[in-house]
């Protein structure tokens, strides 16, 4: 059996360290959307496949006979890809999904749907941060007249796609205190997030709750229908290893 392992989330590390030693063979392959990611214990590719037609070509010419697809839950355009192309050649596959994050007592979210919603909630002349990466970012232009801040992992390559957008860098995982300072001294006064949960990325969202911040939470996009869906990390061993 060759694994396919479609990672850049911390989970799919987990995985790719859990089966490196004891389970099948596995091949990782990464977007390459963050630059210098940390190495993975199994051989790695990077960069796309050159669309569908190359993401067949390569699942071929590497015999590959399953594939876990352990990319970020709002990788929506690469999971619907790999469930479509999976369920036409055959292969089995299986989708990790992290759990969600849920409000708690103390915090204050709104829920959007789409980026473009953010400006019908959040008033001219706030301070919004944006936890949401840079491949989005063109989506929040309607909130001209805010002040908007972009953390991305990776310095800029271009200019902020409109008025009155900084970027901050900064590499995770933040503690909850880090967050905290942040958001004060840059004078937070809304938080935008992708609801990607997760333990390690939560620390901006109890950083939120403990200065009264609101939020707004994108909702994941929706998963393709009919497939396997894991949420821990046990089921996507076992999965993997019972091929």
């Amino acid at each position: 059996m060759t694994l396919l392992l479609l990672a850049g989330t911390s989970e799919a590390r987990q995985i790719a360290v859990a089966l490196a030693d004891s389970g099948p063979k596995v091949i990782a392959s990464m977007a390459g959307v963050t630059r210098n990611p940390p190495d993975l214990p199994v051989p790695t590719r990077t960069g796309g496949f050159g669309g569908e037609a190359g993401f067949r070509v390569f699942l071929g010419q590497n015999g590959v006979t399953a594939v876990i697809d352990a990319t970020h839950p709002f990788a929506a355009r690469i999971t619907d890809r790999t469930a479509r192309v999976c369920a036409e050649m055959g292969l089995p596959y299986l989708l990790f999904r992290r759990a969600a994050w849920v409000p708690g007592e103390g915090d204050f979210w709104r829920t959007i749907t789409r980026e473009e919603d953010a400006a019908a909630h959040i008033p001219l002349g706030a301070t919004v941060f944006l936890a949401t990466g840079r491949q989005t970012l063109d989506r929040f232009a309607n909130l001209e007249g805010r002040r908007v801040i972009c953390r991305q992992i990776d310095p800029p390559t271009a200019p902020f796609p409109f008025e009155g957008g900084e970027f901050l860098i900064g590499r995770p995982p933040f503690s909850v205190a880090h967050e905290r300072e942040i958001f004060t001294a840059l004078g937070v006064d809304w938080l935008v997030v992708k609801n990607a949960g997760g333990g390690l990325s939560r620390s901006k969202l109890d950083a939120a709750r403990d200065l009264a911040l609101p939020v707004l939470m994108l909702t994941r996009p929706p998963v393709p229908d009919g497939i396997t869906v894991a949420s821990t990390l046990e089921e996507a061993l076992t999965w993997a290893r019972s091929r």
